[in-house]
């Protein structure tokens, strides 16, 4: 039997390359275009300024190992936002993937943020109670400060964000619902239980969790302002926290749960067009002319769910947290982590004016 290989073996050989690191470089950037596009568009510094400022850094008098600097803990929640990662899942990418660890500035040290290290930083966020919102509106300036004005009209709008289901009997959900803790529960269990989330219905089907409330400008799909509540909570409660007047158009669009004179009344004050689809009173049909307004108002307005379905993409329509604060952390990140996403589309597709 000939010892000599056919040129087909020879040429499924693996050959040696010095240069096969980065090779696979280049071929991984292909796939993490939008993280580090991210990274370029977004100061980051100015992100983490703006954290520390709303939520300080723990004062640390008796020592021990320095934090990770805030930024690079930013980044790291931002991480978790794209790409929907649990913290744990969050510590074995930093480990595995160099593309995180270039994003986040850790490409060439030692050590790297553990699970308990995310946990706790986010805790830092919720325990200052502005975290949320510091990030979120950092993330806003810049958008702004790159040309991204609000124009186009304002669109508001509301989705619902499930969360995992409570087991608990009649006389539990009672006392909850009450905003009362069962006496039986003890520390950990209470912790374990979310006594914020609610039930709801949508289109005859019952869902648990939370809500997002947004408002979306028309022109650039960008989320503007955002409120969080508990599923219960009627679309057209938030809407005196979610209307903003900057829009360079004076019209606001909203579907039939915005219909009613309190909402009418709050556009008026902030000088606002009426553009909220009217609903039918109960027993009646509305006539051609409020049908015809209604499709009108709907073809505008339905640009919100694109921005809803980019949220869906990023696994922000559910949560995994227990509680109202830390879930609204986490959805306020993914609202911010959208944004970015879209500026980078934004940047490549449509100038700013």
């Amino acid at each position: 039997m000939s010892s000599k290989k056919t040129k087909t073996e020879q040429a499924s050989a693996p050959q040696g390359d010095m240069f096969v690191q980065h090779h696979r470089d280049v071929k991984l950037r292909q796939y993490t275009d939008s993280l580090e596009r991210m990274g370029e568009l977004v100061d980051f510094e100015q992100v983490a300024a703006a954290v520390d400022a709303a939520c300080p850094r723990p004062y640390r008098s008796k020592g021990g190992r320095p934090p990770y600097p805030t930024v690079v803990m930013v980044k790291v929640l931002f991480l978790q936002a794209l790409y929907n990662l649990s913290d744990e899942q969050a510590e074995h990418q930093l480990l595995d993937r160099r593309s995180f660890q270039r994003f986040c500035g850790l490409a060439d040290e030692l050590r790297i943020p553990d699970a308990r290290t995310v946990w706790l930083f986010k805790q830092r966020l919720v325990q200052g109670g502005l975290g949320a919102r510091a990030i979120f509106d950092a993330v806003q300036q810049q958008l702004q400060a790159q040309g991204y004005i609000p124009r186009g009209g304002q669109i508001v709008d509301a989705t619902i964000v499930r969360a995992p289901i409570q087991h608990l009997d009649k006389e539990e959900r009672t006392l909850v619902q009450q905003g009362a803790v069962p006496r039986e529960w003890g520390a950990k269990k209470s912790s374990h239980k979310d006594c914020e989330a609610r039930w709801t219905k949508k289109h005859g089907k019952s869902f648990y969790g939370y809500k997002l409330h947004a408002h979306v400008d028309a022109r650039y799909k960008l989320i503007r302002r955002y409120k969080v509540t508990p599923a219960n909570l009627g679309d057209g409660n938030t809407l005196p926290e979610v209307i903003d007047a900057c829009n360079t158009a004076a019209r606001l669009y909203a579907d039939r749960g915005y219909d009613r004179r309190a909402s009418r009344e709050l556009l008026a004050e902030h000088g606002c067009k009426d553009g909220i689809a009217r609903r039918a009173p109960a027993g009646e049909k509305l006539d051609q002319r409020a049908e015809a307004r209604n499709k009108a108002i709907n073809r505008r307005r339905s640009r919100v769910e694109h921005v809803f379905a980019g949220l869906q993409q990023l696994g922000g329509k559910t949560v995994r947290a227990i509680g109202l604060a830390r879930n609204e952390l986490a959805i306020a990140v993914k609202c911010a982590v959208y944004n970015l996403k879209r500026l980078a589309w934004l940047k490549d597709n449509v100038v700013a004016f």
